[in-house]
């Protein structure tokens, strides 16, 4: 592929959990000679590889990826810190005429790179440390339920079981300023550069399957023993990034809540729930293709039929 600055883009593969997306952005990487953003809200965490599917190190080698293993589970990330970050490496790329993927299912974080929210502020440490503090004394319920009471707007539109988007929302509030139901109408700064994005679709029961089978394969791969080894460094229960699906079950574990194969059964149905929300999201901002998945679709017909996609649309950007 040329490396012409004029005829750049960025690829987005989009998606829910386990719907292939990080198999077909390094097939797509490899081809384009581009480099991947992880638009995971979680993959940027240290010492969480097995409950997020981070890519391993071979692969991380091979093709260079953002946003992966690059902070510790308790330092504050916003996903208007992601867009402006992840905003400054397009940039970069762009203009050496590098195609850029972002691939990822944080539709936040989607929203931030595209412009898509006015969330921009950089986060307060200090107030973030003050919140975390009361979430673990006081429980994200009772957080959620003071959002509500002073922005029920905005706190209409997030999950309660969401404490990652809970907490921004009393950050905001804190700082000052505009509620968050107000700053999030107003927008932010539009996409410049040409793009195109893939999202995949695969059919709920077999999409359902590879979710569960996926559980099975992180609990095999040590996901117990992950998340003892955070717990040993410090990292509390309450923290963000571990109240979290796949995380927040193996504590109840090892907190004699339940047993292993109950923690298991739990993560695959939270995780079916989330690629639900994942799914109601993307259809509201649709990828520009789809790419549906049944069980008689294989890899080799994904990947050519997103290379199609890919032609069609870098003609159209010369044409």
């Amino acid at each position: 592929m040329s490396r012409d600055p004029a005829t750049s883009f960025c690829l987005f593969v989009v998606g829910p959990t386990a719907s292939g997306k990080t198999a077909l952005s390094l097939d797509l990487a490899e081809w384009l000679g581009a480099e991947i953003i992880s638009a995971d809200s979680r993959q940027i965490f240290r010492g969480m590889n097995i409950g997020t599917a981070t890519p391993g190190a071979e692969t991380l080698q091979n093709v260079k990826h953002y946003f992966v293993n690059a902070r510790d589970p308790d330092s504050p990330f916003s996903a208007g810190a992601f867009g402006r970050l992840a905003r400054g490496i397009i940039d970069r790329k762009m203009r050496e005429g590098k195609p850029v993927i972002i691939c990822g299912g944080s539709g936040l974080y989607i929203q931030a790179v595209l412009g898509m929210t006015a969330d921009t502020e950089k986060s307060d440490a200090a107030l973030r440390r003050k919140i975390q503090l009361r979430a673990d004394q006081e429980g994200w319920d009772t957080l959620y339920r003071e959002l509500q009471r002073r922005d029920p707007e905005h706190a209409a539109k997030i999950d309660p079981r969401n404490p990652k988007r809970i907490g921004r929302a009393l950050e905001i509030l804190g700082s000052g300023g505009a509620k968050p139901s107000e700053r999030y109408k107003g927008g932010g700064e539009p996409f410049p550069y040409p793009k195109l994005s893939i999202g995949l679709r695969p059919e709920r029961r077999l999409l359902y399957r590879r979710i569960d089978r996926r559980v099975e394969e992180m609990v095999e791969a040590g996901l117990t023993g992950e998340v003892k080894a955070l717990l040993a460094k410090g990292y509390g229960p309450g923290l963000n990034a571990l109240n979290t699906v796949g995380y927040k079950e193996i504590i109840a574990f090892l907190d004699g809540k339940t047993d292993l194969s109950g923690a298991v059964r739990e993560i695959q149905k939270h995780t079916r729930h989330f690629a639900k929300r994942q799914m109601t999201w993307f259809r509201k901002y649709a990828p520009d293709r789809w790419i549906d998945i049944d069980e008689k679709v294989t890899f080799t017909d994904i990947a050519a039929e997103a290379r199609s996609m890919i032609a069609d649309f870098r003609s159209g950007m010369k044409a």
